[in-house]
């Protein structure tokens, strides 16, 4: 049963950099072939894929978030995380780490953590 857990703080102020850490368990995010996600939920809104980093290291990044966006792991403690600079209360979401099985059809993620509120209010 693999599990992801995001941790990090909540409220973040303007122009500060988001940081949101995954760490994920009973599965290695190095195992092919896998790609770890960061996804978003404004309010009132729907799904946004952010980006992911692929179980090779490799990382893709939506075209709308690319030039604040870095996403990372740390293979020793089975853990990957999210950076997003520049914040304005735009990126007020839930955020949540998932696992992409990498489908054409179907839904492509089987696992997502439990996801973390973070507002961005001055």
């Amino acid at each position: 049963q693999v599990q992801l857990q995001e941790s990090g703080p909540g409220p973040v102020k303007p122009s500060q950099t988001l940081s949101l850490t995954c760490t994920v368990s009973g599965g290695s995010i190095t195992t092919n072939y896998y790609y770890w996600s960061w996804i978003r939920q404004p309010p009132g809104k729907g799904l946004e894929w952010m980006g992911a980093i692929a179980y090779s290291g490799s990382t893709r990044y939506s075209p709308s978030l690319k030039s604040r966006t870095s996403i990372s792991r740390d293979t020793s403690k089975n853990q990957f995380t999210l950076q997003l600079s520049s914040v304005t209360p735009e990126d007020t979401a839930v955020y949540y780490c998932a696992r992409d099985r990498g489908l054409i059809s179907g839904a492509p993620y089987d696992y997502w953590g439990q996801g973390t509120q973070v507002t961005v209010s001055s």
